[in-house]
């Protein structure tokens, strides 16, 4: 159950410390991914009020369980030709995915799924991997060339955590940013000659490699969380990778392409995962660093082009009703009759990107669990 109070009409709530946990689905070419939180206490009214300054986000935040997850399929093409070059086309379309490196995700996809079935890889793993490293090669306004590098070789980006202690690896580079001891162990081309770190095709294969290793299997939760986490253990990278995944297998098993602007303010919330809950925040900076939850869907929102209400009460009596969410909807919480409390933005799989109260930062959660009060689903777009 939600337990924030998003405006200056009202005190945010308290609930017990964060929890993250982890779900994560693998089929034959297909990721669907989930993270959810521990419980959350009863909700008891409180008096408007200005809240207290939020405290950090605590150390011990860390992921510790990660229940099972439900199989979905999105199918690649196994043979390179017409079809498969249709459907690399379609899909990084959809998605702003360079074809270049659609390509060097898929061809792993099939490559390893000869090789290691039992591993269940997929490209939205590896796509989704390299969307959150290096926006598939295009970091510093560069791109991937036809032979698969950059015409600027891609050293080590920063990457930070929740609490924003920078946490890369030294020397990890290329468009997968991999470190050398992932390198090391599993390097290989998917050409045949000398492998290539800054090679999109030998990098997404090594990167395939190193995911499958240790007998994964990565259609279960924890084996793929385990996975992602080999390559790099910061929680503000697993969950934009979590969270972009269930993106792209949600629009990859579609057969229409996906509303633009409902992709813009998806990838909006995600490039937010990370920032503090602030209470009546808009994540403009400075004194207002980070978002409540209904300012994060007013914003993502606003980053597409469209005007929504600016709190999750009256968010929810004036978009569409739906009766089960799609990519891009907004899940809200409460009671319908009186005072709609919490909203999240949807992103497929049973999955929201929301900021969830007082010293938790912006993030990925299942939308439905046992006796909360979910009120139900809005459509901002027609």
């Amino acid at each position: 159950m939600m337990e924030t109070e998003e405006t200056p009409e009202h005190h945010p709530r308290k609930r017990r410390a964060l929890v993250i946990l982890a779900a994560v689905v693998v089929a034959a070419g297909a990721l669907v991914a989930a993270v959810q939180l521990a419980p959350a206490g009863q909700q008891a009214a409180t008096p408007a009020a200005a809240p207290p300054p939020s405290p950090p986000p605590s150390p011990d935040a860390m992921p510790t369980e990660v229940p099972v997850a439900v199989q979905d399929q999105v199918t690649v093409p196994e043979k390179q030709g017409q079809e498969f070059d249709a459907w690399a086309s379609k899909t990084s379309q959809w998605l702003d995915i360079p074809l270049r490196a659609m390509v060097g995700y898929a061809k792993t996809t099939v490559s390893l799924g000869k090789e290691q079935p039992g591993c269940h890889l997929s490209w939205i793993t590896l796509a989704a991997i390299g969307k959150t490293t290096t926006d598939h090669g295009r970091v510093n306004g560069g791109q991937l060339g036809e032979n698969g590098v950059a015409a600027n070789k891609i050293g080590t980006l920063e990457v930070r955590d929740f609490y924003g202690r920078v946490v890369s690896t030294a020397n990890a580079s290329g468009p997968l940013q991999l470190t050398p001891s992932i390198w090391s162990k599993y390097q290989q081309s998917a050409s045949g000659g000398a492998p290539d770190q800054q090679n999109i095709d030998d990098a997404a294969l090594t990167a395939g490699r190193a995911l499958c290793a240790d007998g994964r299997d990565l259609a279960k939760g924890a084996d793929w969380w385990s996975a992602v986490t080999s390559l790099q253990p910061a929680p503000l990278f697993l969950h934009r990778t979590l969270a972009t995944a269930n993106v792209y297998g949600t629009v990859g098993k579609n057969t229409e392409a996906p509303n633009p602007k409902v992709l813009d303010a998806v990838n909006f919330a995600i490039s937010k995962i990370g920032l503090p809950y602030v209470w009546g925040g808009n994540g403009k900076g400075g004194n207002d660093p980070g978002f409540d939850c209904s300012g994060l869907t007013t914003a993502a929102y606003a980053s597409a082009g469209i005007t929504i209400k600016r709190t999750a009460d009256t968010q929810f009596r004036s978009v569409k009703a739906v009766s089960e969410p799609a990519l891009g909807d907004l899940i809200f919480y409460g009671e319908p009759q009186t005072k709609i409390h919490h909203v999240g933005l949807y992103i497929g799989n049973e999955q929201m990107i929301d900021a969830p109260t007082q010293g938790q930062a912006v993030q990925v959660h299942t939308y439905r669990k046992p006796n909360d009060d979910y009120a139900g689903a809005g459509r901002p777009t027609n």
